[in-house]
C-alpha cells in the first residue's frame, strides 16, 4: 500500500483526450480523492497540462499507466507528498 498523499505532475499529452477525460479516468483509480487539471500552454499537437492529484494512497504506477493510455507522458513529478499526513510548503526567508 502507498502512503502517497499529493503528487503535482508536468504532463504533456496530445489535445485529445480533453483535460476533462483525462482528469476523470485519473480519478477513478483506487486511493485517490481528487484530481485538479490545469492547461498550462498550447501548441499544434500539444497541451501542456498540470495535474495535481490527492488521496490516502496514492499508486504512482497505476497514475503513470493511465495517463499513458490517455498518449500523454509524464514531463516531471513537480511534487510530492507522502506520509500520515498532507504537510504544505512553508515560505522561508532563503525563498526570496
Amino acid at each position: 500500500m502507498s502512503d502517497i498523499k499529493r503528487l503535482v505532475l508536468d504532463v504533456l499529452k496530445p489535445h485529445n483526450p480533453s483535460i476533462i477525460e483525462v482528469s476523470q479516468k485519473v480519478g477513478q483509480l483506487e486511493g485517490i480523492s481528487g484530481v485538479n487539471c490545469t492547461l498550462d500552454e498550447v501548441d499544434q499537437e500539444t497541451e501542456s497540462i498540470k495535474i495535481t492529484i490527492e488521496g490516502h494512497s496514492i499508486d504512482f504506477e497505476s497514475v503513470k499507466k493511465v495517463i499513458g493510455e490517455c498518449g500523454a507522458v509524464i514531463h516531471s513529478v513537480d511534487s510530492v507528498s507522502s506520509g500520515k499526513k498532507l504537510v504544505d510548503e512553508v515560505k522561508t526567508p532563503q525563498d526570496g
